[in-house]
């Protein structure tokens, strides 16, 4: 029978689970951090990949109805547009175009309603942009977070060996398995988190081009609609007096 002090140490099951469950109080509220992490990246994908493609079709059917009509829409069919921005862009021109009935320069009232269909399309931009930092920052901070539970864990790992008074690798092993795993849990939420942050930026660099459609479609309805208003004697020019 073997002594008691030279009896095997039991080391705990080399499982994700089995590690996790073994870990420092500080490694595992790292992992569960890490955890959270990527399921926030999970459900920012999910999510706003649902909103921002029903986005891209609503534009591209306004856009499509803007280009084939000859005046600006009445409100009542503007409705059948669906999309918020469009709406907002046609009423910011109907507005700005009730304001400036008795003005003379319509030069003037294309740079008012461009400057209003500007402020529009910046603002649709930034809330199409809402929640993708979120993403950004994971990228940029998980895979330090998980190094931080690596260090501390392979410290942890060097304070049972001095306590223990012993070289063995069954004691030593456990402990720098259960770093390790905050390693690759950092790398589990970056990895993700960086590839769908760039997935999104691709996408909303399409959005912006269809926004930026819209707001010329909507200024050319705009010019026609000036242009039409103008009586066809006050358009011919004048013929020089000599």
């Amino acid at each position: 029978m073997l002594p008691a002090d030279l009896a095997p140490v039991a080391a705990p099951a080399l499982t994700p689970w089995g590690m996790y469950l073994a870990a420092d109080v500080v490694v595992k509220t790292v992992m569960i951090a890490l955890a959270l992490a990527s399921l926030a990246t999970w459900t920012v994908l999910l999510a706003k990949g649902w909103e921002l493609a029903r986005q891209a079709r609503q534009l591209r059917a306004a856009r499509a109805l803007l280009l084939q009509s000859a005046q600006l829409p009445a409100q009542s069919e503007a409705a059948s547009l669906q999309q918020g921005t469009a709406l907002a862009m046609l009423d910011a021109a109907r507005t700005e175009l009730r304001l400036s009935q008795e003005l003379d320069s319509r030069d003037g009232i294309k740079e008012r309603v461009a400057s209003r269909l500007d402020r529009i399309e910046l603002e649709t931009a930034r809330v199409q942009r809402r929640g993708i930092g979120v993403l950004a920052s994971i990228g940029a901070v998980a895979p330090f977070v998980g190094l931080f539970g690596t260090v501390w864990g392979i410290m942890n790992s060097f304070i049972g060996i001095a306590h223990s008074n012993t070289t063995n690798l069954a004691v030593v092993a456990p402990g720098i398995a259960e770093a390790l795993l905050a390693t690759a849990l950092g790398l589990v939420a970056a990895i993700p988190a960086v590839l769908v942050y760039n997935h999104f930026s691709r996408v909303l660099a399409g959005l912006r081009g269809l926004l930026g459609d819209l707001s010329a479609a909507v200024q050319q309805l705009v010019s026609r609609d000036l242009d039409r208003a103008v009586p066809r004697s006050a358009a011919t020019p004048l013929r020089a007096v000599h």
